[in-house]
């Protein structure tokens, strides 16, 4: 028998940093722009990706230093995550299931051992967002969607 998964054995605040990164499923959905109502804190998704976000693998194309080109990306952090105080996570995210103590859906790559599940699921962001490069920051608002933050049902 094989050693249990780690996102079923640890905390999140006990995972290495390779673990902690590995949860990332790739949807690449945390990197759209959101627009947030000032008086409700109503999260409103758009399909407007940061000009980082590779459209078709859908990661970041300078991970290691989009600080450096993208001052405002966040870092996760874990007690934030914990405290689900990041309310723009997607519903599918594995950091926000795990701390809710829900378990990761089958496409999650960790659990199918394919990372294309993530976009053979319609998961992603694949095909489905522009640049925010390619608009005017005050367009924002023209581009708003649901999907984002819809928790798809599977079977």
């Amino acid at each position: 028998m094989g050693e249990a998964a780690f996102w079923k054995t640890k905390r999140l605040d006990e995972m290495t940093d390779a673990e902690w990164e590995a949860l990332c499923d790739g949807c690449g959905r945390c990197c759209l722009n959101k627009l947030e109502e000032e008086e409700t804190g109503d999260i409103y998704w758009t399909n407007v990706a940061c000009k980082l976000l590779d459209h078709v693998s859908c990661r970041c194309k300078s991970y290691p230093d989009r600080h450096d080109y993208v001052p405002d990306c966040v870092k996760l952090d874990v007690e934030e995550v914990v405290g689900q105080t990041y309310t723009w996570l997607p519903p599918t995210c594995a950091y926000r299931l795990l701390a809710q103590g829900r378990e990761l859906y089958w496409w999650h790559p960790l659990v199918s051992g394919d990372p294309d599940t993530v976009h053979l699921a319609g998961v992603s962001i694949r095909r489905r967002v522009i640049s925010e490069e390619d608009i005017p920051e005050n367009a924002l608002e023209d581009h708003i969607v649901d999907w984002p933050g819809e928790d798809p049902t599977f079977e």
